[in-house]
């Protein structure tokens, strides 16, 4: 880690030396939150879709010195087998990593067609109760089998599982992070997250920096944020602004991404290479924002590896004689 009390802002001094003035830093921009650790920023691998494409993804971190805190998974709990979902339960515990997997069903996969047409109507979102108790079925399945973080896309399953973690029908251990598909744009709508039990939100990676300091100072739920975010994203490229979204998002899960790169969901055996490169190639884009951050003295503030829990957070309270 670098010893640099002030990271260098890209480019910084070169421009100075030909008299080119540079933005001012404003203290006032900076997030004044930490993880429970103290750490302002932790480090995730998306689209890990099975116990091969994460055993890659262990291999090149180590390879490529990346430090991994989470990875997580797309296709959802329902597209694994009980032994596959234990071989990466097994895997990560041995490397102290998280392992995040997607709970389902979702509306895209549905048989509704609101989202098929141009507005993309209703989106991820759960359709029916059926829905909401299948996203249910598979969070009680994945925490029976070890899994301890669930990723939502849906704002009433999120209550629903929140409650039944209240409850003690889930782990109170158990975590939930909120799809970058529904991700929320304004502090308010970060904020009702939160308070719906979100203990992760991934924002959509076209937020300004201005925005992620907005947020910040209505909620200090975790952020998750794609440095490089898949082309269904919008496919943008940010590694330059990684220090800047460390100073204004944290906590911040510094999320490697692919841009330029089909999506595998839902992940089956017939895009095994496609999903083995493509794991291998993000913990490579991994390894250059993480170069970045060293470069500009940007690297100190992360958290221990084994870290995963959010702190204190805040909540609706559930309502009463449920």
């Amino acid at each position: 880690m670098s010893d640099s009390a002030v990271p260098r802002r890209p480019g910084a001094d070169a421009l100075a030396r030909i008299g080119h003035p540079a933005p001012a830093v404003e203290p006032a921009d900076a997030s004044p939150h930490t993880f429970p650790d103290g750490g302002t920023w932790r480090t995730e691998i998306p689209s890990v879709e099975g116990p091969e494409a994460l055993a890659v993804v262990l291999k090149e971190s180590t390879r490529l010195d990346v430090p991994v805190h989470r990875v997580s998974q797309g296709s959802g709990v329902w597209m694994l087998t009980d032994d596959e979902i234990t071989e990466m339960v097994e895997g990560c515990a041995e490397r102290s990593v998280e392992l995040c997997l997607f709970t389902g069903p979702r509306g895209t996969w549905d048989i509704g067609a609101a989202t098929r047409t141009d507005s993309g109507g209703a989106g991820l979102r759960a359709r029916g109760h059926d829905a909401l108790a299948g996203c249910v079925e598979d969070a009680l399945r994945a925490t029976a089998l070890g899994v301890r973080c669930l990723l939502v896309a849906d704002e009433g399953v999120l209550w629903t599982l929140h409650r039944l973690r209240e409850t003690g029908i889930l782990p109170a251990d158990t975590t939930f992070k909120v799809s970058a598909l529904i991700g929320p744009v304004n502090p308010a709508g970060y904020a009702v997250h939160e308070h719906l039990g979100a203990d992760s939100l991934n924002v959509p990676s076209d937020l300004t920096l201005t925005h992620l300091t907005e947020i910040r100072r209505v909620s200090r739920a975790p952020m998750d944020l794609y440095v490089e975010a898949p082309d269904d994203l919008g496919g943008y490229v940010r590694m330059y602004e990684a220090a800047e979204l460390i100073r204004r998002g944290a906590p911040l899960y510094l999320k490697f991404g692919l841009s330029r790169s089909a999506g595998i969901y839902p992940y089956g055996a017939h895009m095994r290479e496609q999903a083995l490169a493509t794991a291998r190639e993000r913990v490579r884009r991994g390894r250059l924002v993480l170069d970045l951050l060293a470069r500009h003295g940007a690297d100190g503030g992360m958290s221990p590896l084994g870290s995963r829990l959010p702190g204190a957070l805040r909540r609706f309270p559930a309502p009463e004689g449920t």
